[in-house]
Order: C-alpha cells, then structure tokens, then sequence
C-alpha cells in the first residue's frame, strides 16, 4: 500500500506563495500606517497654516501685514508668515502673497507654504488712491455705457 503526501516540490510551492502573500500583506500594512502619519502631519500642517492665515485677514495695518509674524504651537512648532501686498486696479482689492514657514522645534527643519489670494481690506488703502481708482472706474464705466448706448 502506498501512502499519501505532498512532494518536496510542492511544499516548496506552497511555502513561496505563503511568503509572497505575507510580503505583500505586510507592505500594505505599511502604508496604511504611512498614510496615517502623513494624514495627521498634513491636518496639522493645515492647521498652522489656517491660524496664520487667520491672522492676516483680521490685520487691519497694513504695515503689520507686510511686516509679518511668528507664533509657537502647542507641539513645539514654530510658524514664521510673511505677506507681500500690491495694489490691484480695484480700489480697496489687493493682491496677497502669503508665505507661512514652519519650523519643526526638534529637528529644526522648516517647510515653507506659500498661497496667492485677494483681499477686500478698505482699511489698507490709502485715501487719495482710493479716490483715483473709484474715479478711473467711473468714467470707464460711463465710457463703456456711452458706448454701447451708441451702438443702438
């Protein structure tokens, strides 16, 4: 009577899938944790960014706006911002370069953010520009209404 078993060979077959399976397992294991590590770094990152950001839109000197600041978080981490304004050809409308650096407070190494808007500050302009561009707008304004009136 003969007995019943595997081959060398396909234990060895099996043993190599079984190896192959627990590799990749093991990889995807990984990087889920990689991507929940940098899903926390990036969530507080942002939140750095939007405390900043914050700040700068309740400045109400421009001076102190351009001058920019720096805060510390809770975690030790340092928040350097800058702002660069310039005038748009819409009064009281300005465009804002926004730089925020953050400076791990172990390790030292920074990483820096930078974003474009507009901003609607009335309190940032000064009166006499604010008066020339209201007074460009209006006579383009009348210039464009003139005409399309004689287009009629």
């Amino acid at each position: 009577m003969r007995l019943r078993a595997f081959t060398i060979i396909e234990v060895l077959a099996a043993l190599a899938i079984f190896a192959m399976a627990a590799i990749v397992m093991g990889a995807a294991y990984v990087n889920v944790l990689l991507g929940y590590a940098h899903a926390e770094r990036a969530t507080k990152i942002d939140a750095d960014v939007r405390f900043a950001r914050e700040i700068l839109f309740r400045q109400p000197d421009l001076e102190e706006v351009e001058d920019g600041d720096e805060f510390e978080t809770a975690d030790g981490r340092r928040v350097i911002w800058r702002a660069i304004v310039e005038p748009t050809l819409v009064a009281d409308l300005f465009e804002v370069e926004f730089e925020v650096e953050l400076l791990d407070g172990n390790t030292g190494k920074g990483e820096v953010i930078t974003e474009r808007f507009r901003l609607l500050r009335p309190t940032w302009s000064e009166d006499d520009d604010r008066d020339k561009l209201r007074l460009e707008a209006r006579d383009n304004i009348t210039q464009y209404l003139e005409g399309v009136r004689g287009n009629r």
